[in-house]
């Protein structure tokens, strides 16, 4: 099932809706990702991962690349977040994976001196836009997995893709991996220690 969704031209700004979970901060991200041969139908489960590229982008205060993420915000769920932080950041559109779901990271954000937990997606890229909110400030980046894993900057990011690359190396052949389905917000969430 696609479901189209509608985005302001505006990033979200500010904490006053901001998940918190024992004191650490949701945030949501995604691997983008599309098949090389831009035939959507070509990727199948059992396709290798040097089949897909990637999508990074840079930070908005230097030149460090990594995959799209921000916070998760009470009125939304996970894969809208996700969803949205994708659109806002890297100017793409697709359908979040949820079945995919590859886990959920705890790390420092160096520039607050806090915890975070990030949650990660893959997202299968369906369009990718000319105009998107943070297209000022942010550069992007399509690669192949190797490079993605090199120029990425967080480990707990390159740990995601990590995960992704593993379960589509685990894949049987010939079957459609897309499906989408409802992922609650009340999932289960590692706390941090």
């Amino acid at each position: 099932m696609q479901i189209k969704k509608s985005f302001s031209m505006n990033s979200r700004t500010g904490r006053d809706l901001q998940r918190y979970n024992r004191g650490c901060r949701q945030v949501v991200g995604c691997i983008p990702y599309r098949c090389k041969t831009r035939d959507p139908s070509s990727c199948v489960q059992g396709s290798p991962i040097d089949d897909l590229e990637f999508l990074l982008i840079s930070s908005q205060k230097n030149s460090r690349m990594m995959f799209p993420k921000g916070g998760w915000e009470i009125d939304e769920s996970l894969e809208e977040a996700a969803s949205r932080e994708t659109f806002e950041e890297a100017g793409v559109v697709g359908e979040v994976v949820v079945q995919e779901y590859l886990g959920t990271w705890s790390f420092k954000s160096k520039s607050q001196g806090t915890f975070h937990e990030g949650h990660m997606f893959p997202l299968r890229v369906l369009e990718e836009l000319d105009e998107w909110p943070e297209k000022t400030i942010r550069r992007r980046l399509w690669v192949n997995f190797s490079e993605a894993r090199e120029v990425c900057w967080h480990p707990w990011m390159k740990e995601a893709l990590d995960v992704f690359a593993s379960k589509v190396s685990k894949r049987k052949e010939g079957t459609q991996i897309y499906h989408f389905k409802e992922l609650s917000d009340e999932s289960s969430v590692v706390c941090c220690s």
